[in-house]
């Protein structure tokens, strides 16, 4: 049995713009490239594990957030 894919690309934005972000203000405050933040948002790749987390903490969610919304 396969895993389910998350995209989490609605829930990120939402809280990016919450947030009054822009993508490259959260990519860099997460440690990512500006690219990666877009290509998450346009649900293009499912995030991994840990980039998961350095996106909720620069948003100061829990990842579950994202996951889950």
């Amino acid at each position: 049995m396969q895993a389910a894919v998350v995209y989490i690309g609605d829930r990120l934005k939402n809280l990016r713009t919450l947030n009054a972000l822009t993508q490259a203000e959260l990519a860099d405050r997460a440690g990512l490239t500006t690219a990666a933040v877009a290509r998450v948002e346009r649900d293009e790749v499912e995030p991994r594990p840990s980039t998961l987390r350095k996106l909720a903490k620069a948003l100061n969610v829990q990842p579950r957030d994202l996951i889950e919304g």
